[in-house]
C-alpha cells in the first residue's frame, strides 16, 4: 500500500511540475513585457529598437533614463575602406522626451594600390544634437509614435581642420511609428527629409529617408534578431541597404548589437559591418 501511495505521489508531482513548466513558457513573454511596461508611470510599450538607425532614447521614454553607445563599423568603398566610430549619450530629462549628443568619426584606408592622397581625409564628421518627443503611447494597441529633430554641425576634415571649422549644417526632422505584434514580433518605420547645407556655396541638397525594421524578440529577454531596410531617395537616385542584425544581452545593463550591411546597388560600396555597445548606467 505504501508503494502505491508513493507512486501516486510521484505521478502527481511530475504532472504538476509539467503544468507549471508549460504555464511558465506560455506566460514568459507577457510577464517580461508587464515588468518592462508597468514598473512605473507613465505607460511605456516595449519595442525592438533598430541598431543602425538608432532612436533618440526609447519610444515613450521615462524621466531619468540614460544610455551610452559606442559604435564601430567598416565599409568597403571599392577603392578604399571606410571605418566608422561614434560615441553617443542619450537621456530623458522629462517623461516622453529624449535628448542626444553624438560625435561620429570616419577614418579611411586605401586598398588595391589606391593613392592615399586620392581618398578622403580622416575626420570628426560633425557634432550631432537631437531631440525626440513621444506624443502617442498606447499600451492596448502596443503602438508608439514620435517626432524628432537632428541637427548636425558638419566639420572640416583633419587635413583642413579649422579652414573653416564648421563647413555646413544638416537639418533632419523625422517621424517614428512602432508596433509590437503579439509578444515577440516588432515593426518600426523611421522617415523624414535630410537637408544638407554647404555654407561656402549656400547650396542645399535634400534627400528623403525611409527606414523600415522588423524584429523577433527572444522570449523573456531583450535579445532579438531582425533586419533593417535603409532607403534613401534623392534627385533621380535611389539607394537601399539591407542590414540583418542581432542584439544580445551581456549583463542586465549591457547589450551588444551586431549589424551587417548589404547594398542593393553596389555602385558606391560593397559589404559593411557595424557593432554597437549599449550601456545603461543605473539601470
Amino acid at each position: 500500500m505504501n508503494i502505491k501511495k508513493q507512486l501516486m505521489l510521484i505521478a502527481v508531482l511530475a504532472s504538476s511540475t509539467y503544468c507549471i513548466a508549460q504555464v511558465t513558457d506560455a506566460e514568459k513573454d507577457s510577464l517580461y513585457i508587464q515588468q518592462f511596461e508597468d514598473q512605473k508611470e507613465p505607460d511605456k510599450v516595449l519595442h525592438a529598437e533598430p541598431l543602425y538607425i538608432d532612436l533618440i532614447r526609447d519610444l515613450g521614454a521615462r524621466k531619468g533614463e540614460r544610455e551610452w553607445n559606442i559604435g564601430l563599423g567598416m565599409t568597403d568603398k571599392l577603392k578604399f575602406d571606410s571605418y566608422e566610430s561614434l560615441v553617443e549619450y542619450e537621456w530623458a530629462p522629462v517623461d516622453r522626451l529624449g535628448l542626444e549628443v553624438e560625435l561620429p568619426f570616419t577614418f579611411y584606408s586605401p586598398i588595391n594600390g589606391t593613392v592615399k592622397d586620392s581618398i578622403p581625409s580622416n575626420q570628426l564628421n560633425s557634432i550631432k544634437i537631437a531631440a525626440q518627443w513621444s506624443f502617442f503611447v498606447s499600451d492596448p494597441m502596443a503602438t508608439s509614435m514620435a517626432i524628432g529633430y537632428i541637427n548636425e554641425f558638419e566639420l572640416s576634415d583633419f587635413r583642413n581642420f579649422g579652414k573653416p571649422l564648421v563647413k555646413g549644417n544638416v537639418y533632419n526632422p523625422f517621424f517614428v511609428i512602432a508596433k509590437r505584434w503579439g509578444n515577440n514580433f516588432h515593426s518600426l518605420v523611421y522617415t523624414g527629409p535630410m537637408m544638407e547645407q554647404n555654407f561656402s556655396s549656400s547650396k542645399v541638397n535634400t534627400t528623403y529617408e525611409v527606414n523600415l525594421s522588423l524584429h523577433y524578440m527572444i522570449s523573456g529577454t531583450r535579445n532579438f534578431i531582425g533586419v533593417e531596410f535603409n532607403k534613401t531617395f534623392g534627385y533621380g537616385d535611389f539607394d537601399m541597404t539591407i542590414r540583418p542584425q542581432m542584439r544580445l544581452g551581456i549583463a542586465d545593463n549591457l547589450l551588444v548589437g551586431i549589424v551587417a550591411g548589404i547594398p542593393v546597388n553596389r555602385e558606391n560600396e560593397r559589404l559593411s559591418s557595424f557593432v554597437r555597445l549599449i550601456w545603461e548606467p543605473g539601470h
